[in-house]
């Protein structure tokens, strides 16, 4: 049996975004940028992409930015504003995607005039939001980026919005949000919400890889890290993906004409797995928080010490099932989960990411529960 619970790294496109993209494949291979006929239809078709996406979020089509996906959108924001914005304080976290921390870090490095800080996190990893506040506080006279991510790809900690963004706007910060993980999982009113940016990428919600956006709030400005072209806005140069822009747009719709639906199903398979976990193994605890305010779609499990520890995704992919010990964007790395190691996990012992999509089953969790059992009861140390 094959069994794919790592939707928090990609998913499998959705039939109804195949169906819609062929057409443009076929067709829409005008350059957006030409005047003449062949170009002015795909400029059509990606305007009414863009427009689609606007309404999506209760953004502007003007506020909708396409992008190769998140980790481009992220990088947008962080380099645009050191580079062109005056900002000369960053404010973020240890347990970030790469896409953030990492250019936060290289940024920070280059740049003897720019101040990085890392807020600080609870037991179970969530942001400090006091310590946020002191930050904001003791750097009010900075031109001040706070850029936390909506909810971890990791442990699936999530983090409020709306209250984040109240306390930016006391102090005067910009705030951006990686949004890769929630987008579509969650509704997002960016005219209640006044956050300045947001990012996406459309292969976490069924679409296309190599597409996303950034949402630019109009009241920001910000000039290209990507220069040769006008396209996007003059904010992002070269001939944009109109296969993947048009695959976005409608996998957005079929998310959130269903979402509710998707929701009630995926949190009833995590916490479905979540009871089998304990039934089966007592002493098996979880990073993060899942059973509170936590990503419905992500569920990281720390197992016991065994005798298989070091091939434990081995074993899991022998038997057809599909997980992560951590971001697959680091899967190359040997030196562990970033995330488990700065909220204080203990890495002795192995942690496994199990993430869930609309298509995943009980049978599929009931499968994954008997290999489990194989694996680690008698032969727990």
């Amino acid at each position: 049996m094959k069994v794919y619970l790592d939707n928090a790294a990609t998913t499998p496109m959705d039939k109804e975004v195949i169906e819609a993209i062929i057409p443009v494949m076929e067709n829409g291979f005008g350059n957006p940028s030409s005047i003449h006929s062949f170009g002015r239809n795909s400029r059509a078709i990606i305007e009414k992409a863009r427009k689609q996406v606007a309404g999506f979020i209760n953004a502007s089509p003007g506020e909708v930015v396409f992008t190769a996906g998140g980790t481009e959108a992220d990088n947008m924001v962080l380099r645009c504003l050191v580079k062109d914005s005056g900002v000369t304080h960053i404010i973020t976290s240890a347990t970030e995607h790469h896409a953030v921390i990492d250019t936060a870090e290289i940024l920070a490095k280059s740049n003897k005039y720019l101040k990085l800080s890392l807020v600080k996190h609870d037991d179970k990893g969530s942001v400090d939001l006091e310590n946020l506040n002191q930050l904001l506080k003791e750097n009010k006279d900075r031109k001040t980026l706070v850029s936390l991510m909506h909810a971890n790809n990791e442990i699936g900690n999530i983090l409020p919005l709306k209250q984040v963004s109240v306390m930016c706007r006391k102090y005067g910060a910009i705030f951006h949000s990686d949004t890769v993980q929630t987008m579509c999982h969650y509704g997002f009113d960016l005219r209640d919400l006044d956050i300045d940016f947001i990012t996406c990428a459309a292969h976490k919600f069924h679409g296309p890889k190599g597409i996303g956006f950034l949402y630019v709030n109009s009241n920001v400005q910000i000039k290209p890290i990507i220069t040769g072209g006008a396209q996007e806005r003059n904010i992002r140069a070269g001939t944009e993906n109109i296969i993947g822009i048009v695959g976005l747009a409608k996998a957005m719709e079929v998310a959130y004409r269903d979402v509710e639906e998707h929701h009630n199903h995926i949190q009833g398979i995590k916490t479905y797995m979540i009871e089998k976990l304990e039934t089966l193994i007592p002493e098996i605890t979880f990073n993060g928080d899942p059973k509170g305010d936590s990503l419905y779609t992500v569920l990281n499990v720390q197992f016991p010490n065994s005798d298989m520890d070091e091939m434990l995704l081995y074993n899991f992919d022998i038997e057809g099932i599909a997980v992560s010990g951590g971001s697959a964007c680091s899967s190359g790395s040997n030196t562990g989960s970033h995330v488990l190691r700065n909220i204080g996990t203990d890495m002795t012992k192995p942690s496994i990411r199990f993430s869930f999509s609309k298509y995943t089953t009980k049978k599929e969790i009931d499968y994954t529960m008997s290999v489990i059992e194989a694996l680690f009861i008698a032969k727990t140390v």
